[in-house]
């Protein structure tokens, strides 16, 4: 039975890839409208629910009258089929109703909202562009991904099950309320309209400060998520008491927040229980006083006392659930600041994968400012024959990585185009140009994965001698073998912890490259692949990827000349241009910026004053 209302609707189910609305109320509509076939029917059964809570209490009244005018000698006899029917409701049918009510609401809106909320969210994350990620805390970014699925479900919980199933429970209080006396009813009017302008001026002063306090939440779990992820940083430069300071006064602005929030909290406790001291006295006392004047029966004022009794409960409640919600809409407003952010690079409409043919690349008069207009490349041309090795040599900031970036489409480019066997790579899917590209780079990070997972990653349908065969080429096989993780797993089994912090740098870069073995992309972008290697490994490395580069196109950064002293062409960049051109001879005859690195090396490095 349970699992039928949960499977009522899939939270995954496919979803127009879009950017999420900016605003509160449109991002909310989003994830309920998969819930729209369902939604009526939920808020029937919350409805029947209150109607029924309310009757109950007039029942309650009605009851006590009738023990009075009949008297106990033929109560019975005059009344028992009514109460054998009243007691089969209460004991029967409202159980089942309330239980049917919130099968929908905690099986099929709590149950969906929560995961479709996260997942769509992490989903358009993904699509986000390198600048994006980079100008961020991981953690933060994370952070506010998690909580946009408990508080968007709860939200809607909260609005469904307590915000509109107290509207219906005091518009049938005061329906009958009216029904025992009017004065009633305007003693209860008079209480409900200061309660709600106070609830109102309150929600919007809460809906502030949480949104200032979740902000806060999310600016401390990224800098401490920082630090965690960093602390080989921390602990080699003993920098533990800086970190601390500046996690701590992230620490000290939440509590700055929290505080106010609290400050509202405390208000609120002062302000509703002299508003429900009025509601007690207000409503009790006039019954009190018309049945004094014979106008209201026994009944009737012990009906009204419980009335207000049960609303002077439920005040708090509402009152709390309504900060809750607001508090919520905080946290979805803060989170929706990242969630909701247009992706930068995006596939044109239909856009075709690419056709992979040579390997010819061309970038045709090329420029990328970062949006500064200036830096970055400048009007640069350059064309890479197929099967050609190209190495890319020049200072810091000549703007290497930029023009591997752009190939990449980590950024789209601000003037030019790139081409591919002739093919606009701004007009082809982000996925399929990346698949014919091999990438091996100074920092391989590796995925919290088994070592198979993290091989696999290049080519997951290879087989298993296809991975170990990548392995040993890689000169990684011997010592994956010898692995064994804190859980006990060993071999291609073992995890590599977050980032790889478990192997070595040479380690994470073998199982890099087995990766991009594996992979066999046509075109090949290796920065500084061999750079965290031994001089033993490093050689044994150099000649497999010599092997693997047969018959590829290759785009080599490395800061060891001699490392692509080899290639077919060496291109210089020099202030975002191409300064120089040709093979690694020619170069030392032109005796220009080449030849100045070239000379300035110390055991085939570039000197300070060109690394990069």
């Amino acid at each position: 039975m349970f699992r039928f209302f949960e499977n009522l609707v899939d939270p995954f189910q496919p979803f127009a890839a879009k950017t999420p609305p900016k605003t509160l109320l449109p991002y909310i509509w989003s994830q309920v409208r998969t819930l729209r076939g369902w939604l009526p029917i939920m808020a029937i059964t919350s409805l029947i629910v209150a109607v029924g809570e309310s009757l109950l209490i007039f029942y309650s009244g009605r009851v006590i009258d009738l023990m009075g005018n009949s008297g106990a000698s033929v109560f019975w006899d005059a009344h028992g089929i009514e109460m054998i029917i009243a007691a089969a409701i209460i004991l029967l049918l409202r159980p089942l109703m309330i239980f049917l009510n919130h099968l929908f609401l905690e099986q099929t809106l709590v149950g969906t909202l929560h995961v479709q909320a996260q997942w769509r969210s992490h989903r358009h994350m993904l699509g986000q562009s390198m600048g994006f990620f980079q100008n961020d805390f991981a953690g933060r970014l994370a952070n506010r991904v998690m909580q946009m699925g408990s508080a968007t479900e709860d939200s809607v919980y909260m609005m469904m099950e307590a915000i509109w199933f107290s509207l219906i429970y005091i518009i049938g209080a005061t329906l009958i309320i009216s029904h025992i006396n009017p004065w009633l009813a305007l003693m209860l009017s008079i209480w409900l309209v200061l309660y709600l302008a106070y609830m109102r001026a309150l929600v919007v002063r809460v809906a502030h400060a949480s949104e200032k306090w979740s902000d806060g939440r999310s600016l401390v779990t990224g800098r401490v998520v920082d630090a965690y992820t960093n602390i080989e940083s921390v602990k080699l430069f003993a920098n533990g008491e800086a970190e601390e300071k500046y996690v701590l006064s992230a620490f000290k602005r939440l509590q700055l927040r929290l505080h106010r929030f609290l400050r509202l909290a405390t208000e609120l406790h002062l302000v509703l229980n002299l508003l429900n001291g009025f509601l007690l006295v207000g409503v009790g006392g006039t019954a009190v006083y018309l049945w004094s004047l014979d106008r209201v029966t026994v009944g009737d004022v012990a009906a009204a006392m419980a009335l207000a009794i049960r609303l002077n409960g439920m005040s708090g409640w509402i009152m709390w659930v309504s900060i809750r919600l607001f508090e919520h809409f905080g946290v979805i407003r803060e989170g929706l600041r990242s969630i909701s952010v247009p992706h930068s690079v995006v596939d044109e409409p239909k856009a075709p994968a690419l056709n992979m043919g040579v390997g010819h690349i061309e970038f045709d008069t090329i420029s990328h400012h970062y949006g500064k207009g200036k830096g970055g490349l400048d009007q640069v041309s350059l064309t890479i024959e197929p099967g050609q090795k190209v190495g890319l040599v020049g200072r810091s900031g000549a703007g290497k990585s930029s023009l591997v970036n752009l190939l990449l489409r980590y950024r789209d480019v601000e003037q030019g185009r790139i081409l591919i066997d002739g093919q606009d790579i701004a007009g082809v899917t982000q996925d399929s140009l990346r698949k014919t590209i091999g990438v091996v780079t100074q920092d391989s990070s590796l995925l919290h994965r088994s070592i198979r997972a993290n091989i696999l990653y290049g080519r997951p349908d290879a087989t298993e001698a296809q991975m170990i065969k990548a392995a040993k080429h890689a000169e990684a096989h011997e010592f994956i073998q010898g692995l064994r993780d804190p859980k006990g797993r060993t071999g291609y089994n073992a995890y590599v912890g977050e980032r790889g912090v478990q192997l070595s740098g040479g380690q994470r870069q073998r199982i890099a490259i087995a990766r991009m073995i594996l992979k066999d992309a046509p075109v090949l972008v290796l920065d500084e692949a061999t750079s965290a290697l031994d001089s033993e490994v490093e050689a044994a490395i150099q000649k497999t990827l010599y092997g693997v580069m047969q018959g590829k196109t290759v785009i080599a950064i490395a800061h060891r000349l001699s490392t692509i002293a080899q290639m077919d062409r060496i291109v210089v960049l020099d202030a975002g241009r191409v300064a120089e051109d040709g093979s690694h001879d020619q170069l030392l005859k032109y005796n220009g910026i080449y030849a100045g690195l070239w000379h300035r090396q110390s055991g085939g490095f570039l000197g300070d004053a060109a690394a990069e």
